[in-house]
């Protein structure tokens, strides 16, 4: 590598990322081309991933890096044309080990890079050697690896270097190649700017696509950078200046100025037709021209700002007026610019646009709009690097967001409540005015009470009219913050080819070192996985793999004798299902017998013989998720069945995850992986313990049961209910958690089923408060581990919920019932507040009515609350907590049909029990009621029985 100052290496952040890139590319398609020596698609895409290599490397100014690209560039083009056949092992080795090379070489930080080569220099010309003579044929390359370096073994007899190239041919023919690459560039930039200027050209009022004209002249112009061409670089930097102003300033182009940006770009189109060794010479030759032309595009960018007048000077000297409203006139020699030919009279071609003429380019136009809608697909599918810590915090911001929305429906609750104060005080007033209506008043006193009615008036209809922009705003806030907080849980997905570009290079390399043969199958390349789940199930994934490929995959030997292809086969699938992510891992191999992993397990004293030969299937399975545990005879560097299973274990339920195990012997072994979506939000089970929420992961849960007290049995002072043949233990989930004991009342006792590894209790709760999708926040690591506790999180109204580590938890269970005798979960505890009647609402605009229904449901002993109408009790619902609503059908301002559909849509409404009475006992006006969501539909003439009443405690009970 040439001396240059260290400032160059600012470049190689960008170099890192391009061969990044490239890298995944060459490894993709050269083990795809190792089963289809021939592929053409294959060979093209490994051609161009190491011109575009070869060109990064340039530019950082890499001569190692140059020189390997090179001699591998050359090897897949001599494949292209059909001279050579990458068709053995070898060859394949050989391409594999230079783009390690070039993977090691671009990772080593840009103050240790000469050092580096220096050490390396022998590697590299040895790699380049050997290249080299797979593109002549005439040695056989046999490269051998180790951990750290790839060694090329080289036959001594031959020359190391059969080809007549030199170094400064070589440089020749690197220059060339980027020139072409260049000519590559302009060409397509340039044809483009040349059609929409065409087309503008034709109809001046055209609203041309401007951005893409600017970004064409901006490529121009960083192509001809990188060959020093400062020709065409300032002409390229006057167009996009002038095409920038004319955005900006929006100002329009008359004909005459459209014609001197299409002479610019007849300059780029005619260096498309100039030989590659002459364009230096050409563009010293034509460079006043190009200089006419600057000028003439510069005078473009004055006019379009309405702000600067040119001085009378600039007029006098250049001709041309410049206002927006009459175009430029230019000299003879500026006008004829374009149909002028160089001095020359070498026979080179003119800048005619002529030459370019709509016809002639109507068939590259059509290319250009298919590669024009291709760039703007790539555009709107590009990316950039956002640390990850940023992101998490973008995330955290737009869950509080969400949350904060759900803050504003108890905030209009109130309002509501400060509402129905304010019409109360009015109603108090107009009384008050018509208690005194007999009374003689004094002028001043009358003059307040009128007044005090007028201002209370006035604040109701305020308080209305808020109150209505309040749910307006809500609702749009509220929908607002959920398309931001979906887009940041979008951002943080990934595709899950992503995170397993190493595996097919893996599993290959395996298999060569081990003399199997086998096919790697990847399904659902594009499903999209959370990040950081991504992230840990590298090290996982890689145990299952190299242990099917290992123990499980037979040698071809073996395969062929049991009758299976000598190619075993290894598939990778990914998908989503059921709203989590699941993952399998499967191989046609000879899997495990379960008699053998029995033998295994009583060998290794893990249980009795009696016990073994009772488990089932899955409960032996889950010995191999055990640490150290392992089927394999010998334990091999590589993997043994068993050996890292436990890592798998573990990263799959430190995510929330479950993980099975599948054999079938002598036909193969499958691993299902079911995780969640996302680790940033968790379906979870919502349970009140001790009066507090608290929350369970869903992924984490067996089973939710409810059991009568009657069935609880006690065996050995321990509490146990079986559950389809099986006994269950039974356990106080406050007790275990160390919370005060609940004051509660059981019949039917909420129970979670939660196990971990062979352990499984019944937790027993308090309430069950249903699902949630929770945006989980860590707790803040100076608190340590939290016994039981992985996490928090918020609720809609704003307050906080502890997210309950179960793996954690049943080991808390274990801990208890050895240390502590439990309190059983039958016992009961009656306080004052258990013996607080039921809270009813009547909502009745028929005053004899309500107060009918009133006197019967207190004379049980019942809690009874009024509303006059529908709105009334729509108000007084959300302003207080009932166990039950009563409502009659035709009401003023709000009907009960309306109400009913009101409270069963609402959040935290909707399990309140409703029962509509009504005069109407049509079977259609029945069935309407019930669609809306009542439990009863009664009439008003069944008060002379009990059926109201009974329908009441077949509700919510007695009071």
């Amino acid at each position: 590598m040439s001396d240059r100052d260290m400032s160059d290496f600012s470049m190689m952040d960008l170099f890192r990322m391009e061969t990044e890139t490239q890298v995944v590319i060459l490894n993709e398609n050269i083990l795809a081309l190792e089963n289809n020596p021939n592929s053409p698609v294959e060979l093209e895409s490994l051609m161009r991933a190491a011109h575009s290599l070869k060109g990064a490397a340039r530019i950082v100014g890499l001569d190692a890096a140059v020189q390997i690209t090179h001699v591998m560039e050359d090897c897949f083009v001599a494949a292209q044309s059909g001279a050579i056949a990458l068709d053995s092992p070898d060859k394949i080795d050989v391409i594999l080990g230079a783009i390690d090379l070039l993977s090691r070489l671009s990772q080593i930080p840009a103050t240790e890079i000469e050092n580096w080569l220096s050490t390396n220099q022998s590697e590299i010309d040895n790699l380049e050697t050997i290249i080299l003579a797979i593109i002549n044929s005439k040695i056989e390359a046999k490269p051998t690896t180790n951990d750290d370096n790839l060694e090329i073994e080289v036959i001594p007899s031959l020359p190391l270097n059969n080809t007549n190239e030199t170094w400064e041919d070589r440089q020749i023919k690197t220059d060339l190649s980027m020139l072409s690459l260049f000519v590559e560039e302009v060409e397509s930039q340039s044809l483009l700017l040349q059609e929409n200027l065409l087309l503008l050209k034709n109809n001046l009022n055209l609203d041309l696509d401007l951005e893409s004209l600017v970004k064409s002249a901006h490529l121009i112009q960083s192509a001809a950078k990188i060959l020093h061409f400062h020709q065409i670089i300032k002409l390229a930097v006057v167009i996009e200046n002038t095409l920038l102003a004319v955005a900006k300033y929006k100002a329009s182009l008359n004909e005459i100025q459209v014609e001197s940006l299409l002479a610019g770009v007849n300059i780029f189109i005619t260096l498309m037709k100039i030989p590659a060794r002459q364009v230096e010479d050409w563009l010293i030759k034509i460079e006043p021209e190009i200089d006419n032309i600057v000028n003439l595009i510069n005078l473009i960018s004055q006019s379009a700002m309405p702000t600067l007048v040119p001085s009378k000077a600039s007029r006098k000297k250049t001709n041309v007026k410049t206002t927006a409203s009459q175009p430029p006139k230019t000299t003879k020699q500026s006008t004829d610019l374009p149909d002028a030919k160089p001095a020359s009279n070498s026979g080179e071609p003119t800048l005619d646009l002529q030459q370019h003429s709509p016809e002639k380019i109507r068939g590259k136009s059509e290319n250009l709009k298919f590669k024009n809608k291709e760039n703007q697909q790539k555009q709107s599918d590009r990316t950039i690097r956002v640390n990850a810590e940023n992101l998490n915090k973008i995330m955290g911001l737009a869950s509080e967001s969400l949350v904060e929305t759900k803050w504003l429906q108890p905030f209009g609750d109130s309002l509501s409540i400060l509402r129905k104060h304010q019409n109360k005080l009015y109603s108090l007033l107009e009384k008050l005015q018509d208690s005194l209506s007999d009374t003689v008043l004094d002028r001043r006193s009358e003059d307040y009470l009128i007044g005090a009615i007028k201002a209370a008036n006035e604040c109701s209809h305020v308080l209305s009219d808020r109150i209505n922009e309040l749910e307006f705003f809500s609702r749009r806030y509220a929908n607002l913050s959920e398309r931001l907080y979906r887009e940041v849980i979008a951002s943080n997905m990934r595709p899950f080819a992503d995170g397993i570009q190493g595996f097919p290079r893996m599993l290959r390399d395996l298999a060569r070192q081990l003399s199997k043969q086998v096919k790697f199958e990847v399904v659902g390349k594009s499903t999209q996985v959370d990040r950081d789940i991504l992230e840990k199930l590298e090290a996982p994934l890689t145990h299952i793999l190299r242990n099917a490929l290992d123990h499980g995959i037979e040698p071809p030997e073996a395969r062929l004798a049991a009758g299976k292809s000598p190619q075993g086969t290894i598939r990778l699938e990914a998908s989503h299902r059921g709203g989590m992510l699941s993952i399998v891992v499967s191989d046609d191999g000879k899997g495990i017998e379960l008699d053998k992993l029995r033998e295994k397990i009583v060998s290794k004293e893990m249980v009795s013989a009696e016990m073994a030969a009772k488990l089932t299937e899955s409960e032996l399975m889950d010995f191999l998720f055990l640490p150290g545990f392992s089927t394999a005879s010998q334990v091999t560097e590589i993997s043994g069945r068993g050996v890292g299973l436990d890592i798998v274990q573990s990263m799959v339920q430190e995510v929330g995850g479950i993980l099975r195990a599948i054999s079938q012997p002598e036909k193969g072994m499958s691993f299902y992986l079911q995780l969640p979506l996302t680790l940033s939000v968790i379906r979870t089970l919502l349970v009140e313990i001790s009066g507090e929420p608290y929350a369970f992961p869903l992924t984490r849960i067996d089973r939710l049961v409810l059991v009568e007290t009657s069935e609880i049995a006690i065996a050995e002072n321990r509490q146990y209910f079986t559950l389809d043949d099986e006994n269950i233990g039974l356990v106080n989930a406050y007790q275990v958690l160390e919370l005060a004991a609940p004051n509660r009342k059981l019949d039917l006792l909420p129970v979670i089923i939660v196990s971990a590894r062979s352990n499984s209790y019944g937790l027993a709760v308090d309430k069950i408060l249903g699902e949630r999708d929770l945006v989980v926040r860590p707790l803040d690591p100076r608190l340590g581990k939290i016994p039981d506790i992985s996490a928090a999180a918020f609720m809609e109204d704003g307050s906080p919920v502890l997210i309950i580590d179960v793996e954690y938890l049943v080991r808390s269970t274990d801990r208890l019932l050895a240390r502590t005798s439990l309190k059983k979960v039958s016992e009961t505890t009656k306080t004052e507040d258990s013996k607080i009647a039921k809270r009813l609402l009547i909502v009745e605009d028929s005053i004899t009515v309500r107060e009918f229904e009133r006197k019967i449901l207190e004379n049980q002993g019942y809690r009874v609350d009024i509303a006059v109408n529908g709105i009334d009790g729509w108000n007084a619902l959300r302003s207080a907590q009932y166990d039950l609503v009563i409502s009659d059908v035709d009401m003023p301002g709000m009907t009960g049909i309306e109400l009913v559909s009101q409270i069963k849509n609402h959040a935290t409404l909707n399990s309140i029990p409703v029962i509509i009475v009504s005069y109407k006992d049509r079977q259609e006006d029945r069935l309407r009621g019930l669609s809306v969501g009542a439990d009863y539909y009664l009439t008003k003439s069944s008060f002379h029985d009990d059926t109201l009443l009974n329908a009441v405690v077949d509700l919510i009970g007695e009071p």
